[in-house]
């Protein structure tokens, strides 16, 4: 073997044992659009039309909670803030939390009447107590938006009825629904609340898989004649979560028949590991020129990695580096990548860095060593 070769491509199984058939296809789902992803590794599990533009009803919601969150962390709300309620929120239709004109509704109520009641009004109300109007507060929704890759989103208002240029994607639903739970789990618990009280009216949060499967932790549902019956929905089970979003199911049933599907689905048929932690160290190089020969190469990020269950024993890794690496060479720098395989297809790829530096050696190193590659 060549020293060239020899030096660019390592390949290691991490494993070597006997692997299982691949997971079966995926149950059939009646909805105009849909999308299940592992929450850790962001792989795709079942999709259907997710870049496809929709209507997105009360899973704006989603959106306007993340805002709130936004500027309760930031400090520029408190929980405690007394709002005043507007005859604009009063006014509105569609699911209510039966917030009164005038009367004084502590913030975090209304967070809560947006989450598990769907609140129109209390949307509104919280729209107006943040921006001051809800014409305002929808540009930080769009600008979050934006600052979140939602590259096929744009919203009107911050309650979801219908209106001509309100829309997004089963995918871009998924990535806020991702943001909102790694961004901010204190908040996020609400999203379980199964009932919530106000003005003496209990509500039940409309998202039956709550019910259903205790491992169902949120998210949202929602419903326009323009949208269907849609559920963007959450499921840990161990250190696995998933996310799923059903969008223009018929029925409220189907919605929550179809997302409890997917996430059977995703659960019972695939795993998902953490395989390397940030900084792991994964092979050492020869360095030429430099106060040392060896160099440890590791990986930046951590991976995390989703496939078939029983396939774990059929990974494996494959490392590409330079053929030469010449001193000085700086801690962090990148020099090569690593590739994780199943049955000869990579499912993902990470860069390797340098996890120290190397100094440039004495001028007799230097020389020492131009000579050995003249030889070899």
């Amino acid at each position: 073997m060549s020293r060239l070769f020899a030096a660019c491509l390592l390949i290691f199984a991490l494993v070597g044992q006997p692997a299982a058939q691949l997971a079966p296809e995926p149950p059939e789902i009646d909805a105009k659009a849909h999308l299940l992803i592992d929450y850790h590794s962001g792989r795709v599990l079942s999709s259907f039309r997710p870049d496809a533009r929709m209507h997105p009803a009360s899973l704006t919601k989603i959106m306007t909670v993340f805002v709130a969150f936004s500027e309760l962390r930031a400090g520029r709300v408190s929980p405690d803030d007394m709002v005043t309620i507007s005859s604009e929120a009063r006014k509105m239709g569609g699911s209510r939390m039966f917030v009164e004109v005038g009367s004084k509704v502590r913030l975090e109520d209304l967070l809560k009447g947006v989450v598990v009641q769907s609140g129109n009004d209390a949307s509104v109300a919280v729209a107006e107590h943040i921006s001051g109007t809800e014409a305002q507060f929808v540009k930080l929704m769009n600008r979050y938006a934006a600052s979140l890759g939602m590259q096929r989103t744009q919203f009107e208002n911050a309650h979801g009825l219908t209106a001509s240029e309100h829309y997004t994607t089963a995918r871009d639903m998924v990535t806020l629904s991702r943001a909102l739970i790694a961004t901010f789990p204190k908040y996020y618990a609400w999203h379980r609340l199964k009932e919530f009280l106000h003005n003496n009216i209990p509500q039940r949060n409309r998202n039956r898989l709550l019910w259903d499967d205790p491992s169902v932790d949120g998210i949202k549902t929602g419903h326009t004649s323009a949208a269907g019956y849609c559920l963007a929905a959450s499921a840990q089970r161990g250190a696995m979560r998933l996310l799923s979003v059903v969008m223009g199911a018929k029925s409220p049933g189907a919605r929550a028949r179809f997302s409890k599907a997917l996430l059977n689905y995703g659960f019972n048929n695939f795993e998902t590991r953490l395989l390397y932690k940030a900084g792991a160290d994964i092979t050492k190089v020869r360095v030429w020129q430099g106060k040392q020969e060896q160099l440890q190469l590791g990986l930046k990020d951590q991976v995390i990695l989703t496939f078939p269950r029983g396939r774990y024993s059929a990974l494996s890794a494959e490392v590409t580096v330079p053929p030469e690496l010449t001193a000085p060479i700086a801690a962090g720098a990148a020099l090569g990548d690593m590739q994780i395989l199943l049955d000869g297809r990579v499912m993902v790829e990470r860069e390797l860095v340098a996890l120290h530096g190397i100094e440039q050696g004495s001028w007799w190193q230097q020389l020492s060593d131009r000579v050995r590659l003249m030889l070899e």
